[in-house]
């Protein structure tokens, strides 16, 4: 599918960012930056999950993951490169190391990527108080001390620290979908408890932030919930009856999408807040909702194919695509011939080809 008749609808959609980012950063002109600071989970983890024991050796470590761009697996949730890897290649950078990957200041002088696949917001001691199960032992709060170790390697000093953040772009990337899903999974679709969770994991992003502007961090892009009601695992694992259970235009389940958009309303309005605390960082929404949202509804449009809602890799036919028994790099998957049609890679995660449509818009916001 070419490139250009998405670049060109992109400008359509530029809101999604630059709506939020006025607010934050206007007037600040070309910026040029040396490295690049990510967290998150697995739509954004670029190799820290092929490496922590509790994930290595997943099905994302084989076959067919990688082959759109690296031609193998790659420590990607993804047939190629995600939003982190578009924008880092578009600010004319290296890629950040994987923080499991490094050991010494040399190794992150281009920046570090935390984010960690099945990563939460939450700290598991929390979400155990509550009654939820996480299967990876790294919340945010793992993550900011990782980064704040870095920086210690970097430069011990604060002055140093501050030049080095001033220079750095820090991208935190979607999270809280996996504190959020384990809920939605394990609850039968219920939402109550984990809409309470809201302003928890909102908080715990607030922390990240509030932290890394105590540092000297000028430039922050922070990514909105994506639609969660139209991941084809949920779809597939909780499958409703008739009324409003559905979305008429998406077809994506409407109690989910709900609360995405509940956690997307208190988090700009908590970026809100931290831009009038701290009026001299720029800080960036990227709405993922309004965009993702916007190919699901009308993927032609936008260049994709005829089903948004069904994986590209895995098994188990019907609309979605999806069943953990044949689920992507498993002997029984398979892939579509064309994964730049699909807008969903493996039910979960995201192709290269939606990931680029998304990069680039967030791109354009800044």
């Amino acid at each position: 599918m070419a490139l250009l008749p998405r670049l060109l609808l992109v400008a359509l959609l530029l809101v999604a960012v630059t709506g939020e980012a006025d607010a934050g950063g206007a007037g600040h002109g070309q910026a040029r930056y040396d490295r690049v600071f990510s967290f998150g989970d697995s739509l954004t983890d670029t190799g820290n999950s092929a490496i922590l024991p509790v994930t290595a050796g997943g099905p994302f470590t084989n076959p067919p993951y990688g082959q759109t761009h690296f031609g193998r697996p790659n420590g990607r949730a993804s047939d190629g490169r995600l939003v982190i890897d578009f924008i880092v290649e578009s600010l004319g950078l290296p890629p950040p190391t994987p923080y499991l990957a490094g050991k010494t200041a040399v190794d992150f002088l281009h920046g570090a990527n935390f984010a960690v696949g099945g990563a939460t917001a939450l700290d598991p001691a929390f979400l155990q108080s509550r009654g939820i199960t996480s299967f990876v032992p790294v919340s945010l709060s793992n993550q900011t001390s990782w980064f704040n170790g870095v920086l210690q390697l970097l430069d011990s000093t604060g002055n140093g620290q501050r030049k080095i953040m001033a220079s750095s772009l820090l991208y935190l990337g979607e999270i809280g979908f996996n504190d959020y899903s384990f809920v939605a999974v394990f609850g039968n679709g219920t939402v109550g408890l984990a809409q309470s969770l809201v302003p928890h994991i909102v908080g715990a992003i607030r922390s990240v932030l509030t932290d890394a502007i105590g540092v000297g961090a000028r430039t922050m892009v922070v990514a909105g919930m994506i639609p969660m009601g139209c991941e084809p695992e949920l779809l597939a694992l909780l499958p409703g009856g008739a009324g409003d259970y559905y979305d008429r235009a998406s077809g994506c389940i409407a109690r989910f999408n709900q609360l995405a958009q509940l956690h997307n309303r208190a988090l700009k309005r908590m970026l809100c807040q931290l831009r009038r605390d701290h009026p001299g960082a720029a800080i960036h929404y990227a709405d993922l909702y309004r965009l993702i949202a916007a190919v699901v509804s009308s993927p032609r449009k936008y260049g994709f194919g005829d089903m948004p809602l069904a994986a590209c890799c895995g098994g188990g036919g019907g609309p979605y695509n999806f069943n953990f028994t044949f689920f992507c790099g498993t002997p029984a998957a398979t892939a579509c011939a064309d994964p730049s049609e699909s807008v969903s890679w493996d039910g979960i995660h995201y192709t290269e080809a939606a990931n680029r449509f998304v990069a680039h818009a967030i791109l354009r916001g800044l």
